[in-house]
Protein backbone atom coordinates (compact mmCIF):
# COMPACT_ATOMS: atom_id res chain seq x y z
CA UNK A 1 0.00 0.00 0.00
CA UNK A 2 0.92 3.31 -0.69
CA UNK A 3 -0.42 7.25 -1.14
CA UNK A 4 -0.11 9.40 -4.04
CA UNK A 5 -1.55 12.66 -3.59
CA UNK A 6 -3.01 14.12 -6.79
CA UNK A 7 -4.46 17.86 -8.17
CA UNK A 8 -6.42 19.52 -10.88
CA UNK A 9 -4.21 20.14 -14.11
CA UNK A 10 -3.55 23.61 -14.84
CA UNK A 11 -2.36 24.42 -10.76
CA UNK A 12 -0.21 27.85 -11.16
CA UNK A 13 3.46 26.53 -11.20
CA UNK A 14 3.83 29.05 -8.22
CA UNK A 15 1.39 26.35 -6.23
CA UNK A 16 2.54 23.07 -7.88
CA UNK A 17 6.25 23.60 -6.99
CA UNK A 18 6.52 23.97 -3.56
CA UNK A 19 3.23 21.59 -3.24
CA UNK A 20 5.02 18.51 -4.71
CA UNK A 21 8.38 19.42 -2.59
CA UNK A 22 5.79 19.17 0.35
CA UNK A 23 4.58 15.98 -0.52
CA UNK A 24 8.11 14.44 -1.14
CA UNK A 25 8.86 15.03 2.21
CA UNK A 26 5.47 13.60 3.66
CA UNK A 27 6.64 10.87 1.82
CA UNK A 28 4.06 10.26 -0.50
CA UNK A 29 5.17 8.04 -3.53
CA UNK A 30 3.89 9.80 -6.37
CA UNK A 31 2.37 13.23 -7.74
CA UNK A 32 -0.84 13.13 -9.75
CA UNK A 33 -2.42 15.94 -12.05
CA UNK A 34 -5.68 14.93 -13.97
CA UNK A 35 -6.42 16.34 -17.29
CA UNK A 36 -8.87 18.29 -18.90
CA UNK A 37 -9.56 20.47 -22.19
CA UNK A 38 -8.18 23.58 -19.94
CA UNK A 39 -5.31 22.59 -19.24
CA UNK A 40 -2.87 19.19 -19.88
CA UNK A 41 -1.53 17.33 -16.61
CA UNK A 42 1.63 16.51 -18.27
CA UNK A 43 2.75 20.22 -18.31
CA UNK A 44 1.46 20.32 -14.24
CA UNK A 45 3.79 16.99 -14.04
CA UNK A 46 6.51 18.99 -14.63
CA UNK A 47 6.18 21.65 -12.66
CA UNK A 48 6.22 18.83 -10.08
CA UNK A 49 9.37 16.82 -11.73
CA UNK A 50 11.62 20.01 -11.35
CA UNK A 51 10.46 20.26 -7.27
CA UNK A 52 10.43 17.05 -5.72
CA UNK A 53 12.98 14.63 -7.77
CA UNK A 54 12.56 11.35 -5.41
CA UNK A 55 8.76 10.87 -6.63
CA UNK A 56 7.26 9.19 -9.49
CA UNK A 57 4.90 10.98 -11.68
CA UNK A 58 1.52 10.46 -13.02
CA UNK A 59 -1.18 11.68 -14.76
CA UNK A 60 -5.03 10.14 -14.41
CA UNK A 61 -5.91 10.52 -16.90
CA UNK A 62 -5.70 11.82 -20.51
CA UNK A 63 -8.27 10.50 -22.63
CA UNK A 64 -7.40 9.63 -26.30
CA UNK A 65 -10.38 10.85 -27.95
CA UNK A 66 -8.85 14.16 -27.38
CA UNK A 67 -5.09 13.39 -27.52
CA UNK A 68 -3.86 10.55 -29.64
CA UNK A 69 -0.95 8.41 -28.80
CA UNK A 70 0.99 10.09 -31.00
CA UNK A 71 0.02 13.96 -29.55
CA UNK A 72 1.13 12.44 -26.21
CA UNK A 73 4.45 11.29 -26.92
CA UNK A 74 4.87 14.40 -28.31
CA UNK A 75 4.09 16.27 -25.14
CA UNK A 76 6.03 14.17 -22.90
CA UNK A 77 8.86 15.10 -24.79
CA UNK A 78 8.26 18.91 -25.58
CA UNK A 79 7.77 19.41 -21.34
CA UNK A 80 10.65 17.04 -20.65
CA UNK A 81 9.25 13.83 -18.34
CA UNK A 82 11.43 10.83 -17.70
CA UNK A 83 9.50 8.14 -18.98
CA UNK A 84 11.07 6.46 -16.10
CA UNK A 85 9.20 8.07 -13.26
CA UNK A 86 6.09 8.18 -15.36
CA UNK A 87 2.51 6.79 -15.19
CA UNK A 88 0.33 7.67 -18.10
CA UNK A 89 -3.32 6.82 -17.36
CA UNK A 90 -5.37 7.09 -20.54
CA UNK A 91 -9.03 6.73 -21.09
CA UNK A 92 -11.80 6.39 -23.86
CA UNK A 93 -13.52 10.12 -22.88
CA UNK A 94 -16.33 10.47 -25.04
CA UNK A 95 -15.04 7.15 -27.99
CA UNK A 96 -18.39 5.68 -29.37
CA UNK A 97 -17.30 2.64 -27.98
CA UNK A 98 -14.63 2.72 -25.30
CA UNK A 99 -13.47 -0.95 -24.75
CA UNK A 100 -12.91 -1.27 -28.65
CA UNK A 101 -10.93 2.08 -28.70
CA UNK A 102 -9.06 0.85 -25.46
CA UNK A 103 -8.06 -2.59 -26.96
CA UNK A 104 -7.21 -0.53 -30.08
CA UNK A 105 -5.45 1.76 -28.95
CA UNK A 106 -3.19 0.22 -27.21
CA UNK A 107 0.12 -1.42 -29.81
CA UNK A 108 0.13 2.49 -30.38
CA UNK A 109 0.68 3.80 -26.90
CA UNK A 110 3.47 1.34 -26.93
CA UNK A 111 5.38 2.38 -29.85
CA UNK A 112 4.74 5.93 -29.22
CA UNK A 113 5.38 5.59 -25.83
CA UNK A 114 8.35 3.07 -25.13
CA UNK A 115 9.46 2.98 -21.13
CA UNK A 116 6.04 4.61 -19.96
CA UNK A 117 3.89 2.24 -17.66
CA UNK A 118 0.37 2.99 -19.14
CA UNK A 119 -2.75 2.86 -16.75
CA UNK A 120 -5.94 2.02 -17.60
CA UNK A 121 -9.11 3.78 -16.34
CA UNK A 122 -11.43 1.19 -15.45
CA UNK A 123 -14.79 1.55 -13.77
CA UNK A 124 -17.13 -1.06 -15.37
CA UNK A 125 -15.83 -5.31 -15.78
CA UNK A 126 -15.25 -5.45 -18.78
CA UNK A 127 -12.75 -2.48 -18.71
CA UNK A 128 -11.30 -3.99 -15.61
CA UNK A 129 -10.30 -7.25 -17.17
CA UNK A 130 -8.93 -5.24 -19.94
CA UNK A 131 -6.60 -3.73 -17.68
CA UNK A 132 -5.47 -6.69 -15.90
CA UNK A 133 -5.11 -8.42 -19.30
CA UNK A 134 -2.88 -6.35 -21.08
CA UNK A 135 -1.91 -2.62 -19.14
CA UNK A 136 0.35 -2.49 -16.72
CA UNK A 137 -1.87 -0.61 -14.52
CA UNK A 138 -5.30 0.17 -13.40
CA UNK A 139 -7.28 3.69 -12.66
CA UNK A 140 -9.79 3.67 -10.29
CA UNK A 141 -12.38 6.71 -10.09
CA UNK A 142 -15.37 7.82 -8.07
CA UNK A 143 -15.61 4.17 -6.20
CA UNK A 144 -16.58 3.28 -2.43
CA UNK A 145 -14.11 0.54 -1.14
CA UNK A 146 -16.38 -2.19 -1.01
CA UNK A 147 -16.82 -1.45 -5.35
CA UNK A 148 -12.98 -0.76 -5.46
CA UNK A 149 -12.91 -4.16 -4.11
CA UNK A 150 -15.19 -5.78 -7.14
CA UNK A 151 -13.65 -4.23 -9.35
CA UNK A 152 -9.98 -5.29 -8.46
CA UNK A 153 -11.44 -8.64 -8.61
CA UNK A 154 -12.12 -8.02 -12.52
CA UNK A 155 -8.78 -6.66 -12.71
CA UNK A 156 -7.24 -9.96 -11.24
CA UNK A 157 -9.29 -12.24 -13.25
CA UNK A 158 -8.25 -10.41 -16.60
CA UNK A 159 -4.19 -10.88 -15.49
CA UNK A 160 -5.44 -14.49 -14.60
CA UNK A 161 -6.77 -15.49 -18.01
CA UNK A 162 -4.05 -13.56 -19.95
CA UNK A 163 -1.65 -15.73 -17.91
CA UNK A 164 0.15 -12.53 -16.10
CA UNK A 165 0.20 -11.30 -12.41
CA UNK A 166 -2.15 -8.74 -11.72
CA UNK A 167 -1.03 -4.72 -12.52
CA UNK A 168 -1.19 -2.37 -9.86
CA UNK A 169 -3.87 -0.43 -9.35
CA UNK A 170 -4.54 2.85 -8.15
CA UNK A 171 -7.58 4.73 -7.17
CA UNK A 172 -8.34 8.49 -6.83
CA UNK A 173 -10.12 9.11 -3.52
CA UNK A 174 -11.53 12.56 -3.43
CA UNK A 175 -10.62 14.04 -0.33
CA UNK A 176 -11.70 17.60 1.26
CA UNK A 177 -11.34 18.59 4.88
CA UNK A 178 -12.34 21.40 6.93
CA UNK A 179 -15.79 22.83 7.66
CA UNK A 180 -16.59 23.19 4.11
CA UNK A 181 -15.98 19.81 3.11
CA UNK A 182 -18.84 18.39 2.36
CA UNK A 183 -19.82 21.52 -0.10
CA UNK A 184 -16.40 20.62 -1.78
CA UNK A 185 -17.30 17.09 -2.34
CA UNK A 186 -20.64 17.32 -3.41
CA UNK A 187 -19.61 20.13 -5.64
CA UNK A 188 -17.14 17.99 -7.40
CA UNK A 189 -19.23 14.78 -7.92
CA UNK A 190 -22.09 16.57 -9.11
CA UNK A 191 -20.34 17.56 -12.12
CA UNK A 192 -19.12 14.24 -12.97
CA UNK A 193 -22.49 12.43 -12.12
CA UNK A 194 -23.68 14.19 -15.50
CA UNK A 195 -20.75 14.51 -17.43
CA UNK A 196 -20.80 11.46 -19.59
CA UNK A 197 -23.20 8.03 -20.13
CA UNK A 198 -19.81 6.16 -18.84
CA UNK A 199 -19.97 8.30 -15.44
CA UNK A 200 -23.98 8.33 -15.60
CA UNK A 201 -23.76 4.63 -15.87
CA UNK A 202 -21.07 4.19 -13.56
CA UNK A 203 -23.01 6.05 -10.65
CA UNK A 204 -26.16 4.15 -11.16
CA UNK A 205 -23.98 0.69 -10.51
CA UNK A 206 -22.63 2.35 -7.35
CA UNK A 207 -26.34 3.24 -5.88
CA UNK A 208 -24.99 5.93 -3.37
CA UNK A 209 -26.52 8.93 -2.24
CA UNK A 210 -24.95 11.98 -4.13
CA UNK A 211 -22.12 13.65 -2.78
CA UNK A 212 -21.41 10.66 -0.54
CA UNK A 213 -18.22 9.08 -2.58
CA UNK A 214 -15.21 10.08 -1.32
CA UNK A 215 -14.03 11.69 1.94
CA UNK A 216 -15.54 14.71 3.45
CA UNK A 217 -14.17 14.93 6.94
CA UNK A 218 -13.71 17.41 9.93
CA UNK A 219 -9.99 16.94 10.80
CA UNK A 220 -6.85 14.82 10.13
CA UNK A 221 -7.94 12.13 12.36
CA UNK A 222 -11.14 11.94 10.18
CA UNK A 223 -9.16 11.54 7.10
CA UNK A 224 -6.96 8.80 8.24
CA UNK A 225 -9.74 6.42 9.37
CA UNK A 226 -11.67 6.89 6.08
CA UNK A 227 -8.65 6.15 3.90
CA UNK A 228 -7.71 3.26 6.04
CA UNK A 229 -10.75 1.61 3.86
CA UNK A 230 -8.95 2.18 0.43
CA UNK A 231 -5.67 1.28 1.74
CA UNK A 232 -7.10 -1.97 2.44
CA UNK A 233 -8.12 -2.27 -1.69
CA UNK A 234 -6.05 0.09 -3.30
CA UNK A 235 -2.30 -0.24 -3.91
CA UNK A 236 -1.82 2.93 -4.48
CA UNK A 237 -4.42 5.70 -2.95
CA UNK A 238 -4.17 8.91 -4.72
CA UNK A 239 -5.59 11.12 -2.55
CA UNK A 240 -7.30 14.14 -4.98
CA UNK A 241 -7.12 17.24 -3.06
CA UNK A 242 -10.28 19.14 -2.80
CA UNK A 243 -9.38 22.77 -2.03
CA UNK A 244 -8.98 26.12 -3.25
CA UNK A 245 -5.84 26.46 -5.27
CA UNK A 246 -3.64 28.19 -2.80
CA UNK A 247 -0.63 26.74 -1.48
CA UNK A 248 -1.85 27.05 2.34
CA UNK A 249 -5.41 25.04 1.57
CA UNK A 250 -3.69 21.91 -0.85
CA UNK A 251 -1.18 21.76 1.46
CA UNK A 252 -3.24 20.96 4.63
CA UNK A 253 -5.35 18.40 2.46
CA UNK A 254 -2.33 16.78 1.55
CA UNK A 255 -1.03 16.62 5.29
CA UNK A 256 -3.84 15.59 6.97
CA UNK A 257 -3.99 12.47 4.01
CA UNK A 258 -0.38 11.80 4.37
CA UNK A 259 0.48 8.23 5.90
Amino acid sequence: MSRAFGVAAGLDPAVARPLAARCEELGYASTWSNDHPGAKGLETLAEFAAAAPRVELGVGVIAIDRTPPQAIAADVERVGLDPARLWLGVGAGFSEKPLTAMREALPQLRAELPGVRLVLAAMGPKMCELAGAAYDGAFFNWMTPEFAAGAKEKVAAGAAAAGRERPPIFGYVRTAVGPDAVERLAKEESFYRELHPGYQSHFERLAEPEGTVGIAAPDAAAVQDALAAYDAVLDTVVVRGLASGSLAAMSAVAEAAAA
